[in-house]
């Protein structure tokens, strides 16, 4: 069984998403400034399948890069020990090298796996991958952007 370091209690603690749009059920890996490795479990209850593709569910491609990119949030947020609450939110900031390889369905699970390339100011560069059962599903390369609220 594999261990869980962050339950989605926590993970809510570290991304400001919420329902619909929270993407990460829990973390199973960290490594500070360098990775992090978290799960989707996809499941038929999803909103967009509603609409994509009636008869012939599909979770959007789009989904998957922004359920890696919600990864590169919670590895930036706990690599700096940072959270929304504190005034720090980290926004996506471009899509680089984006493939799809693999269809995602009701019933897979998600493994998101992210990797810290480069961060030169408040830009992160981070590299993910998505993976069902050890099949490549998708993969891109992610910029971050840090901002933080002025202090009163």
């Amino acid at each position: 069984m594999t261990k869980i370091i962050m339950d989605v209690q926590e993970v809510l603690k570290y991304l400001p998403h919420r329902y619909p749009f929270l993407l990460i059920d829990r973390v199973i890996e960290f490594n500070s400034g360098e990775s992090l490795v978290a799960i989707k479990n996809v499941t038929i209850n999803e909103d967009f399948f509603n609409g994509h593709f009636p008869g012939q569910p599909v979770m959007p491609g789009v989904l998957m890069i922004e359920a890696l990119a919600q990864a590169g949030g919670v590895l930036a947020y706990k690599s700096t020990e940072t959270t929304p609450a504190d005034g720090v939110l980290y926004y996506l900031a471009g899509v680089n090298k984006a493939r799809f390889k693999r269809v995602v369905t009701p019933g897979d699970q998600l493994q998101l796996s992210v990797e810290m390339k480069k961060a030169k100011g408040p830009i992160w560069q981070i590299s993910g991958t998505a993976t069902v059962d050890g099949e490549l599903a998708c993969s891109a390369e992610l910029m971050c952007y840090k901002s933080e609220a002025e202090k009163a």
